[in-house]
């Protein structure tokens, strides 16, 4: 990725849009969704996820205030190289800036030059489903989410993020309800979410969600560690191993098969 100086996005002028509390922005995402992507990581996370490698994201202050149209229009400059991707807002997690992620994907939904596919990596955590009117705007404009699923049990989901995942699976629920593509992400973790039978739960909880339209199992890495000794902090599963990827076809596998059987008892 080529990443972005934030200090080109403060000129000063006036916005007619809320503004975003961003982290950075790099240009040429290839594993954030379809084609190349421009992507937007937004400041500020609710998760405190074991394997986090972007622990610099957590606190919602210490980003920078960014309008909409500098993101568009830097988006614009660049406009050929996305002409089969798109943007993408990630993070830290974007739900917890609705009215900023709303506006960007409108904007980029009616740019003079083309409608721009619109992307977003959430983990679901900050979704308030006795207010899903906050959110209604910016799911209307997205057309693809990329949805994290820490793991299949909520016992084991506390223990891995700190956080229950009600709000995730209502966030899930809300999206198939809307009829959203949804692809599942799920980081595959030793001794955490690496058994099959873990991996098929998975499969049988997201089975509902007919809107489901791909699978990425996602290896857990140790190249996250170097951040957590800048900042001083603890790094939750020192010790633990980078994930074997032959595994990864058998554990993928096994989700696909929770699936079809949850849909054929459902």
């Amino acid at each position: 990725m080529a990443k972005l100086e934030l200090e080109q996005f403060e000129d000063g002028a006036p916005s007619r849009f809320t503004l975003g509390n961003i982290h950075s922005i790099e240009t040429m995402g290839t594993v954030d969704g379809p084609g190349m992507r421009f992507v937007v990581f937004v400041q500020g996370c609710p998760m405190r996820c074991a394997y986090c490698h972007n622990p610099d994201t957590w606190p919602a202050r210490g980003g920078t205030s960014v309008s909409v149209e500098s993101i568009v229009a830097a988006f614009e400059n660049n406009r050929q190289f996305y002409r089969n991707g798109g943007i993408t807002v990630t993070g830290g997690e974007p739900l917890l800036q609705p009215e900023f992620v709303a506006d960007l994907f409108e904007q980029m939904h009616e740019t003079p030059h083309g409608r721009v596919h619109t992307c977003l990596d959430s983990c679901g955590y900050a979704f308030t489903p006795e207010h899903p009117d906050r959110f209604a705007r910016l799911l209307d404009a997205t057309d693809l989410v990329l949805l994290d699923i820490k793991h299949a049990d909520a016992e084991g989901h506390r223990k891995l993020t700190g956080r229950d995942p009600a709000r995730i699976l209502a966030f899930g629920d809300e999206l198939a309800r809307r009829g959203i593509k949804v692809v599942i992400r799920h980081v595959v973790v030793p001794g955490y979410t690496d058994s099959k039978e873990e991996c098929e739960a998975l499969g049988r909880l997201i089975a509902p969600w007919r809107n489901v339209v791909g699978l990425e199992m996602l290896p857990y890495h140790t190249m996250g560690i170097v951040k957590y000794e800048q900042l001083g902090i603890p790094y939750p599963l020192e010790g633990v191993p980078a994930m074997d990827k032959a595994r990864m076809p058998e554990l993928r596998a096994a989700v696909l098969r929770g699936m079809k059987a949850g849909r054929a008892e459902g």
